[in-house]
C-alpha cells in the first residue's frame, strides 16, 4: 500500500502523531492522534486521507484539543469494508472505532465534503458518538440540481507528466479557487491520495442524503464553506436556506472569502478561526 506523501508538513505531523488502528470486521481503520483534551474528529473528503487536514491539525492541538483523524474506510491506509460502494458504509466502522478509542465520551466531528456526509450519517445513526457536527463544503443537501464539476480522467496516462496535468486541472476545477494555491504540496497530497481511493461507484453526493440525515440528528450543527466553492456556484443562497430548515439545532453558516471547496487548505488561518469559534460555541 502506498504511503502518504513525505512533504515537510506531513513529516513534521507524523513525527508528533500516535498511529492507531481500530478493528472492523476483517479489516481496520487507521487513525492518527495529536494533542490532549476534548476530542475533535476530522473526516476527510472523497479520494482523500488524513492529509486533507495538514494545515489545520497543529492549530487545533495548540488550542488544547485531542485531534483524531482517520483515513476513512476505503481510503488512505484503511481497508475497504466488504461490498462497500459509498459513504453509507463508513459510519458503522467509524462509530466502532470511536467507541474503542474514546469509550463513552462523545466527540466534536468535523466533516469535509464526503466526510461531511459521513459525519451527518454518524450524527443521525450513532448520536451517542457526536457532541457537535461541523460541515465543511459538504454536498448531498439537495440544492444543486446536477453534477456541477466534471473532472479529467488520469489513470490511463502512462507518463507522470500527463497524470500531473490532469491532477492540476482537477484541483483547479474542484478543490482550490486560486490557481496560485495549487502548489507543490497540494499536488503531492492530491497525487498520493487519489491512487489510494478504493471505493468505486460513489453516487450519493448527488442526492439529498445529508439533508435527510441532518433531519434526524439532534446535536448542534455548524457549517463552514468556501465562498467560491465549485460545488455551490450560484447556489450559496439555497445552501443558506436549506441548512437551518433541515438541521434542528443549526448554529450558523460561515463563508470564507476567496476560498474554494478545499477551504481548510486554501485559507487555513480564516478557517481555523471559524472552526475554533464553532467548537467553543456553547
Amino acid at each position: 500500500m502506498r504511503e502518504a506523501p513525505q512533504t515537510s508538513q506531513v513529516q513534521r505531523l507524523l513525527a508528533s502523531a500516535t498511529r492507531l488502528e481500530t478493528a472492523w470486521g476483517e479489516g481496520s481503520v487507521v487513525w492518527h492522534r495529536w494533542g490532549l483534551g476534548a476530542p475533535v474528529v476530522l473526516l476527510h473528503g472523497g479520494s482523500g486521507s488524513w492529509t486533507h487536514w495538514v494545515r489545520n491539525i497543529e492549530a487545533l492541538a495548540a488550542a488544547g484539543r485531542q485531534v483524531l483523524v482517520p483515513d476513512l474506510p476505503g481510503f488512505g491506509d484503511s481497508l475497504l469494508p466488504p461490498g462497500a460502494r459509498d459513504v453509507d458504509a463508513v459510519p458503522a466502522p467509524l462509530a466502532q472505532g470511536l467507541r474503542d478509542l474514546l469509550g463513552d465520551q462523545p466527540a466534536d466531528v468535523v466533516g469535509f465534503s464526503f466526510g461531511g456526509m459521513a459525519g451527518g450519517l454518524l450524527a443521525a445513526d450513532h448520536a451517542e458518538r457526536v457532541r457537535r457536527l461541523v460541515l465543511v463544503g459538504a454536498p448531498a443537501l439537495g440544492v444543486v440540481p446536477s453534477r456541477p464539476v466534471v473532472l479529467k480522467a488520469w489513470r490511463h496516462f502512462e507518463s507522470a507528466e500527463r497524470r500531473d496535468e490532469a491532477h492540476r486541472h482537477n484541483l483547479a476545477a474542484l478543490m482550490l479557487h486560486d490557481p496560485r494555491h495549487i502548489d507543490d504540496e497540494a499536488l503531492a497530497l492530491h497525487r498520493a491520495n487519489v491512487v489510494r481511493d478504493r471505493m468505486p461507484g460513489r453516487r450519493l453526493a448527488y442526492t439529498d442524503l445529508l439533508a435527510r440525515a441532518l433531519s434526524r440528528a439532534r446535536c448542534p450543527v455548524h457549517a463552514i464553506y468556501g465562498a467560491r466553492d465549485a460545488l455551490y456556484v450560484g447556489y450559496l443562497p439555497a445552501l443558506a436556506e436549506v441548512l437551518p430548515r433541515v438541521a434542528a439545532d443549526f448554529r450558523g453558516l460561515v463563508l470564507i472569502a476567496d476560498a474554494g471547496h478545499w477551504v481548510q487548505y486554501e485559507c487555513p488561518e480564516a478557517f481555523d478561526a471559524a472552526l475554533l469559534a464553532a467548537l467553543h460555541d456553547g
